[in-house]
C-alpha cells in the first residue's frame, strides 16, 4: 500500500467543521408478546473533526461505530445530543432546511452494488443529485458527470453503462464520484474499502486519499480493518458497546494504546514478518460483546478486561487526557498502572486473558470487527 505523508491539517488549530457532543441513539423493538427491547447503541458519544482531516473509527460488530455515522447525517433518529457543522447544529432541524445541510454531507457504503440502482446508467446516478439539489440542466449535469468520473479514475465514456457491467472497484469509484457531485465538506465511508480484495483496496484507498488533498475534504472512516484505518486516518477512535473508549493521533493509539481494549485490537493485527511474529505478544479477549441491552454496571468493558479491578465493576471511567495526544476513558489512568506506553512485558494482567504470543491457536482470536 503507497503511503501518503500523514501530516496533520493546517486547520487543526481552527473551529472543527464536525463537532459532536454527547450523541445519543436509542431503537426500540417491540416483541409480539408485549415486552419492549431497549438498545442503546450510542452512548454519549463526541468527537471533532477538522477541515481536511480524517478520523478513523474502530470497533467490533455491534460497538455502534455504524450507527454513529448514520446518526450524523440523521439517517437514523438522535434521541439527545448535538451534531454541528461549521457550528451549525443539524441534530433537530427538519424538512427542507435539513436537506439542504445534507448537501454538505455524504456518505460512502460497504456494497457499491447495493448503493447504485441497477437500472439506471451510471450518469443518470451520479447526476441525480445535481438535477434534485441544484436543479441544473441536461447539458451541465453531462459535464459535470464526466467531471467527476474523470477525478475518480474512471473514462467519461463510462457515463453511458450500468452497474452490472464494472468490477467492484469501478463501482466504488461511482458511488464516491456521486457523493461528491455537490461538492459536500464530510463524507462518511462506512466499510468503504471491505468488500473489496487487497490490491483494489489500495487503489480506492489512495485515490481517497488523493480526493481528500485535492478538495480539502474530511473523511469519518469507519472501518474494521485497523491496518487500513493506520494509512488513511490522522486520528483515531476506539468504541465499545456504544461508547469511545480511547481517541488520539494516529501514531500515539498505534504505538502506546491507552486502553486494553484497543491494546486487543491492535495485538490482533496480523503481522506478514514470521520472526516479528513470533517476538509478537497477543491479549485475546475472552467471550464475546455483551448484550447492549444489557450492559454490565461500570465499565462496559470490565467482564472481558484482562486488568481488571474492582472500581471498573462500580463506576464508568471519565475521558482522561493521555500523553502524547489524545483521551482515555479507563481507570486505570487514575486508579491503577497505567497503560500507555507500557507493553505487556512491564504490565501484567490481573487475569489469565493475556496469552503469551502470536503461536497460540486462531480460534482464540478477538471476536470480528466490523
Amino acid at each position: 500500500m503507497t503511503h501518503h505523508k500523514q501530516v496533520p491539517p493546517q486547520e487543526r488549530s481552527g473551529a472543527p467543521l464536525l463537532e459532536v457532543d454527547r450523541l445519543t441513539v436509542t431503537f426500540r423493538k417491540h416483541s409480539l408478546l408485549g415486552g419492549t427491547r431497549v438498545v442503546r447503541a450510542v452512548n454519549q458519544v463526541s468527537l471533532a473533526i477538522a477541515p481536511g482531516e480524517t478520523l478513523g473509527l474502530v470497533g467490533e460488530s455491534g460497538s455502534g461505530k455504524s450507527t454513529t455515522g448514520r446518526a450524523i447525517l440523521r439517517l437514523v433518529p438522535i434521541d439527545s445530543g448535538t451534531v454541528q457543522i461549521q457550528g451549525r447544529d443539524i441534530a433537530s432541524i427538519r424538512g427542507r432546511e435539513l436537506r439542504a445541510t445534507r448537501s454538505q454531507m455524504q456518505m460512502v457504503f460497504q456494497d457499491p452494488y447495493s448503493s447504485l440502482d441497477p437500472s439506471s446508467t451510471i450518469g443518470a446516478s451520479i447526476g441525480e443529485p445535481l438535477r434534485v439539489h441544484r436543479s441544473m440542466g441536461r447539458g451541465e449535469i453531462r459535464a459535470r458527470v464526466e467531471e467527476l468520473l474523470t477525478l475518480v479514475g474512471l473514462r467519461p465514456s463510462h457515463a453511458d453503462r450500468y452497474p452490472y457491467e464494472f468490477s467492484g472497484g469501478q463501482r466504488q469509484r461511482v458511488v464516491i464520484a456521486r457523493a461528491l457531485a455537490l461538492d459536500p465538506q464530510l463524507i462518511v465511508c462506512d466499510e468503504a474499502v471491505s468488500a473489496l480484495d487487497v490490491s483494489t483496496q489500495n487503489q480506492v484507498i489512495n485515490l481517497l486519499e488523493d480526493i481528500r488533498e485535492k478538495l480539502s475534504l474530511s473523511y469519518l472512516f469507519i472501518a474494521h480493518d485497523l491496518a487500513v484505518v493506520r494509512h488513511i486516518s490522522h486520528r483515531v477512535a476506539v468504541m465499545y458497546l456504544g461508547h469511545i473508549v480511547e481517541s488520539g493521533p494516529t501514531n500515539r493509539l498505534y504505538s502506546s494504546p491507552a486502553h486494553p481494549y484497543t491494546e486487543a485490537l491492535l495485538s490482533a493485527i496480523p503481522v506478514p514478518d514470521p520472526r516479528k511474529r513470533n517476538q509478537a505478544r497477543r491479549v485475546v479477549l475472552q467471550g464475546g460483546i455483551p448484550d447492549p441491552s444489557n450492559p454490565p454496571s461500570g465499565c462496559p468493558f470490565h467482564t472481558r478486561c484482562p486488568y481488571v479491578m474492582d472500581i471498573c465493576k462500580q463506576s464508568m471511567p471519565e475521558m482522561t487526557a493521555v500523553d502524547g495526544g489524545g483521551e482515555v476513558a479507563c481507570h486505570l489512568q487514575t486508579s491503577g498502572p497505567t497503560l500507555a506506553g507500557r507493553g505487556l512485558n512491564e504490565l501484567a494482567p490481573a487475569s489469565p486473558h493475556a496469552m503469551p504470543d502470536e503461536r497460540e491457536p486462531r480460534n482464540e482470536t478477538p471476536a470480528p470487527l466490523g
